[in-house]
């Protein structure tokens, strides 16, 4: 392939050359001397230390370890534990939602019956899994149920999940515990969160309305008005939204005074 110089290109001397070399040479000698002598630190580094670094290495490999044969081999079966004596306690929590003698029932729920824990015992005993978690949830309702409303917002606050209605109604349970509190500040900061956490047809549009009936109360006619509207435009075939015109009316009535 031909090659082509510049106008005014010079070649190269001897001299020019050699020198060109010599630069070229000692540069990558000046790197690889670098390079060895980092090395050299390295290894100096790890001679010196060796004892320390495996004392680092073994604690980390423990810590893995560990945490792994804790999950394996003392979590999972205590979950099962919990989940097996937590049973009784949430066959009467269904049966109070669904029967007659509820007080009874929710008492029963909490605190065991025919030689069975109760939810209360479940967070107690053990604590930190699953079952105790959700045994908070319950817990909390059932209170809620029986008119205890600090320990319903004690209990609910406790319980934490990812779930897309369970995590909706705990926010909206405490909002309910606040409302009998006469805390209606803190009620429809709760009722906000409950109908924020998920976007469905059910846990949305009931505390958007909670939301809005709380925000009426408080003198918050635009900010119900917003919450009414959005149950309207989003959640039309929501039970809510068969009388939403309804509010719509009376927040707009409220705001324009």
């Amino acid at each position: 392939m031909a090659t082509y110089n510049k106008r005014g290109y010079k070649p190269k001397t001897k001299v020019e050359k050699q020198v060109e070399e010599e630069v070229i040479e000692s540069t990558t000698a000046e790197v690889f001397n670098t390079l060895d002598e980092t090395a050299s630190k390295t290894e100096d580094f790890v001679a010196k230390n060796q004892k320390y670094i495996f004392i680092i290495i073994g604690v980390v490999a423990a810590v893995v370890l560990g945490s792994l044969a804790y999950k394996e081999y003392v979590a999972k079966p205590k979950q099962m534990e919990a989940m097996n004596d937590m049973f009784q306690a949430q066959k009467y929590f269904d049966q109070a939602v669904t029967g007659v003698e509820k007080d009874s029932l929710y008492n029963l729920a909490l605190n065991g019956g025919e030689g069975k824990f109760g939810m209360l015992d479940i967070i107690s005993e053990y604590s930190g899994t699953d079952s105790a978690n959700l045994a908070s949830y319950y817990a909390g309702t059932a209170y809620l149920r029986l008119k205890d409303y600090k320990n319903a917002i004690e209990h609910l606050s406790n319980f934490s999940s990812e779930d897309e209605i369970l995590a909706p109604l705990a926010k909206g349970n405490i909002g309910d515990a606040f409302v009998q509190l006469n805390q209606k500040e803190d009620a429809l900061s709760y009722y906000e969160e409950a109908a924020n956490m998920r976007n469905n047809e059910y846990t949305t549009p009931m505390y958007l309305s909670k939301a809005g009936a709380v925000a009426l109360d408080l003198g918050k006619a635009d900010k119900a008005l917003t919450y009414y509207k959005r149950i309207k435009d989003e959640f039309a075939n929501s039970t809510e939204a068969a009388n939403v015109d309804v509010f719509i009316g009376k927040a707009q009535v409220l705001a324009n005074k």
